[in-house]
C-alpha cells in the first residue's frame, strides 16, 4: 500500500467520523465498539502493515467524532437566552446591508457583561465582575461572545467600530423544516441573537483608524483599508452602470447576489447561474485561469503567472470581506489551478480531500451546515475526479479556455453538485449548461470592463465612463440571457423529499462508476 492511499484513507475516515456525528447522535456504544476492532487489528495482525493501517482508520474516525462533539457540546445549556445585557462590543465582520435593515455581527469578552433576566417593572441591570457558572459555558471557558444584530440600515456602521449596546439576548429558533437556522449561525460561532438591540457608537473603526479597538492589529489595519477601497469601488459602479446591470457588476467582482433583485436572483437560480455571483471553488479557479492568462500577457513565465494568479485570489477574497466560505473558496480554486499548472490535474484529489479535512478540523459544522463549503468541496473534487476521462480527449495543456473547458467544467461541477442543490434548494435546472456556455466564456472580460469602470472612476470620471459603456454591453447580455432562459416553461423543475440518504447513494454510484471506470482504463493501458 502507497503512501498516497494511506494518507487518502485516513483524511476519509476522519471526514467520515466528522459526518458520522453530524447526522447521528453517537453514543458510548459505537466509541466501545471502534476500541474493540482496534484492539482485534492489534492483535491478529501487529506486525502487518494493513492491520496498522485499520488501526489508524479506525482511530481516525474516532477523533473525527470527537472533534465534532466538542463544537456540538457549545450548543448545550445556553442559559443567556431571554436576558437583557449591556455591553461593548466590537463589529468584526462589514456589516450586510438589506432592504430593511442591515445585519451586524459583533463580538465582545464576557468579563465586561453586565446581565440580568427581565423584570417586572423595569429592565434593571446589575454588573457581573466575573461571569458565574450557572450562565452559559461559552462564558464560564473564558471565550469571546459573538451576537448577530439586525439594526436600522440608516446607521453608519463599518467593520472595526466599537459600539455600546443593550438588548434581549435570544437563543435563534427554527421557522422551517427545510433550513436549520440555528446551526446556520453555530456554524459561524453565533449562538444568540440580539433583539430590539440600542446601539451607540463609541469609536469608529473604519480603516483602522489610530486608537480604535482593531488599530493595534496590523491585519485588523489592513483589512479595514482594503474595506474601504471596495466600497469605494462599488459606489464609482453604481454612479456609471444603471440597475440591475450595476447589481450583477458588483455581484460579479466582489461576490453575493443580494444586490440583485429577488425577481432576477430568482432566474439565475432557475438557469443554475448563481455561481458567477457566488463564491465558490469553481467560480475561484475560473477567475484564476484567467488571471494566468493575464499574468502571461504581461510577461510572466507560466509558473510566475501563477504567483500572479494567487496575489488576485487573497487580493479578491480579501476585498469580499474575508468570509469563511470565500476563503475555503480559495483554497479550493488554489489547489485546482496548482493541479493544472503542475500537469496533475489527475492525480490531485489527495490534496483536495485532505484540504478539506483541515476544513473540518478547524470548524466540523462546516460539513453539513455550510452549503457554501458543500458546493466548493464538490464542484473541485468533481472537476479533478472526472479529469482523466477529459483531458486525453478533449483539452490540450495550456491553451485558453474555450467551449469544450467550459463545458467541461460545468458538466463536472454539475454532477457533484447537484445532490446538494436538490437536498438544499429543491431545483433542477434543464437549461444550466447552455446557459453556462452562452455566458462564462464572456464572464472574464465582463469582470475586467467592470473592475477597470471602477479603479478608472477614482482617476478620470469621463474614462470611467466609457468603461461604464463597454461592460454594459455584456452585462446586459448576461441578464438578458439569464431571463429569457428562466422564462421557458420547461427551464427547471422543483424536487421535493430529496434528503441526504438519496444524495448519499448518488454520490457511492457516482464513486463506483468512477471506480470502475478508472480500473477499465488502467487495465487497457497495461
Amino acid at each position: 500500500m502507497t503512501k498516497s492511499k494511506i494518507f487518502l484513507i485516513l483524511s476519509l475516515s476522519f471526514t467520515a467520523g466528522v459526518f458520522a456525528r453530524s447526522f447521528f447522535d453517537i453514543g458510548l456504544t459505537l466509541i466501545y465498539f471502534s476500541l474493540v476492532l482496534i484492539i482485534i487489528f492489534f492483535v491478529l495482525g501487529y506486525k502487518n502493515k494493513i492491520a496498522w493501517v485499520a488501526i489508524l482508520a479506525v482511530l481516525f474516525f474516532i477523533v473525527g467524532i470527537w472533534r465534532t462533539e466538542i463544537d456540538l457540546k457549545k450548543l448545550e445549556d445556553l442559559n443567556l437566552g431571554e436576558k437583557n445585557i449591556s455591553a461593548e462590543v466590537a463589529v468584526i465582520k462589514e456589516p450586510e446591508q438589506k432592504e430593511k435593515y442591515q445585519k451586524l455581527i459583533v463580538e465582545f469578552t464576557p468579563s465586561v457583561l453586565r446581565t440580568s433576566p427581565p423584570q417586572r417593572g423595569g429592565e434593571e441591570k446589575v454588573e457581573i465582575s466575573s461571569p458565574p457558572e450557572a450562565d452559559s459555558p461559552l462564558l464560564t471557558k473564558g471565550e469571546d461572545l459573538r451576537l448577530l444584530i439586525n439594526a436600522d440600515p440608516y446607521l453608519e456602521i463599518n467593520y472595526g467600530d466599537k459600539l455600546k449596546i443593550d438588548c434581549s439576548l435570544e437563543i435563534p429558533e427554527n421557522f422551517s423544516d427545510d433550513f436549520d437556522y440555528r446551526m446556520y449561525l453555530a456554524k459561524d460561532k453565533i449562538y444568540y441573537l440580539c433583539r430590539n438591540a440600542q446601539i451607540e457608537k463609541m469609536e469608529s473603526g473604519e480603516a483602522g483608524k489610530p486608537g480604535t479597538f482593531l488599530s493595534k492589529k496590523v491585519p485588523g489595519k489592513l483589512y479595514g483599508a482594503i474595506l474601504k477601497t471596495k466600497n469605494k469601488m462599488e459606489e464609482k459602479i453604481n454612479q456609471v452602470i444603471p440597475q440591475p446591470q450595476a447589481a450583477l457588476a458588483d455581484g460579479l467582482l466582489f461576490g453575493g447576489s443580494s444586490r440583485l433583485s429577488k425577481e432576477v436572483n430568482d432566474n439565475f437560480s432557475k438557469t443554475g447561474m448563481t455561481h458567477i455571483v457566488a463564491v465558490s471553488g469553481y467560480n475561484v479557479s475560473i477567475i484564476a485561469e484567467y488571471l494566468i492568462l493575464a499574468g502571461i500577457f504581461l510577461g510572466f513565465w507560466r509558473k510566475q503567472a501563477f504567483w500572479f494568479a494567487l496575489a488576485g485570489i487573497i487580493i479578491f477574497v480579501v476585498m469580499i470581506g474575508l468570509p469563511a466560505s470565500a476563503a475555503r473558496a480559495g483554497v479550493m480554486g488554489t489547489l485546482l489551478i496548482w493541479a493544472m499548472k503542475n500537469g496533475r490535474l489527475a492525480n490531485s484529489q489527495n490534496a483536495i480531500i485532505f484540504a478539506g479535512a483541515v476544513m473540518l478540523i478547524i470548524n466540523p459544522l462546516i460539513l453539513r451546515w455550510d452549503i457554501g463549503f458543500q458546493l466548493s468541496f464538490m464542484a473541485t473534487l468533481g472537476i479533478i475526479m472526472l479529469a482523466p476521462f477529459w483531458e486525453k480527449y478533449f483539452i490540450k495543456k495550456h491553451k485558453v479556455l474555450g467551449l469544450a473547458e467550459i463545458l467541461f467544467l460545468t458538466v463536472s461541477a454539475q454532477i457533484f453538485v447537484l445532490p446538494i442543490i436538490l437536498h438544499n434548494f429543491h431545483n433542477l435546472s434543464f437549461v444550466s449548461i447552455p446557459a453556462n456556455l452562452l455566458i462564462l466564456t464572456i464572464v472574464p472580460i465582463t469582470m475586467l470592463l467592470v473592475f477597470l469602470t471602477a479603479v478608472s472612476g477614482f482617476i478620470f470620471y469621463p474614462l470611467s465612463l466609457a468603461f461604464a459603456w463597454l461592460a454594459y454591453l455584456p452585462l446586459k447580455y448576461e441578464i438578458e440571457i439569464v431571463n429569457a432562459l428562466a422564462n421557458l416553461s420547461w427551464a427547471n423543475k422543483e424536487v421535493e423529499n430529496f434528503g441526504w440518504r438519496q444524495a448519499v447513494v448518488w454520490y457511492l454510484v457516482l464513486f463506483l462508476i468512477i471506480f470502475f471506470l478508472k480500473e477499465k482504463r488502467r487495465l487497457k493501458e497495461k
